[in-house]
């Protein structure tokens, strides 16, 4: 019992590392304003860098990824961790070794869940892109590097941000299908990828009515 409580507050701080704001606290302390209420409302990079510019919004970029990454590494440590106390040690029953790769799972959950739904913003927030980016390269780099790929290939080609996000989603489903991976990574790529995908379902309206901003361009 002892462990799965222990289990319960690991992946409570994962999720409170994915629920920093970034992009809203960028907003509240360059310029005093409440990111979602300008662009497309949303508090992550691609709207910090409509409404705040380049170098914030690069800024944002690369501290979701860090939150992805080190909710993974955290987890992994705080079992190690865990394991070095008798009384908090996993049952006899439960190998660490074949529990890890679950408990990277739901971290990687409480992490994109996080990010799109932060206690701190009444459970509003980004779109999780970034944020799971960061997890796959932390949980299984092949795997992020390709949907990093994915996603820097075909930016460079449409210059839109959400078809860019929606095809590394995509890509790193494929990958880790096609790649050799435990189960519970397949597992939590699939559901974040569609979360992922599901939470651009906006800017995929605005995609198929050709309305969706480019780079530069405002938000309409």
């Amino acid at each position: 019992m002892v462990f799965w409580i222990a289990s319960a507050v690991g992946l409570a701080i994962a999720y409170l590392i994915g629920s920093t704001p970034t992009g809203y606290l960028a907003g509240k302390l360059l310029r005093g304003i409440d990111i979602r209420e300008h662009g497309s409302k949303s508090t992550g990079a691609t709207n910090v860098l409509r409404t705040l510019g380049r170098w914030p919004a690069l800024a944002v970029l690369l501290t979701d990824l860090l939150k992805g990454a080190s909710a993974i590494v955290f987890v992994r440590w705080f079992y190690l961790w865990l394991n070095t106390f008798p009384s908090f040690a996993p049952p006899t029953s439960l190998d660490l070794q074949s529990w890890m790769p679950w408990a990277v799972c739901l971290a990687g959950l409480a992490v994109l869940v996080g990010h799109s739904r932060s206690i701190w913003l009444n459970f509003a927030g980004g779109k999780s892109a970034a944020a799971g980016l960061g997890v796959l390269l932390a949980m299984s780099w092949p795997v992020g590097l390709g949907a990093a790929a994915a996603f820097g290939i075909a930016l460079l080609v449409s210059r839109i941000v959400s078809l860019s996000s929606i095809l590394g989603a995509l890509a790193a489903v494929a990958l880790v299908c096609g790649l050799e991976q435990p189960l519970p990574y397949r597992l939590l790529v699939i559901a974040g990828g569609i979360y992922v995908i599901v939470r651009h379902r906006a800017n995929i309206q605005r995609l198929l009515a050709g309305i969706e901003p480019r780079v530069g361009q405002s938000s309409p």
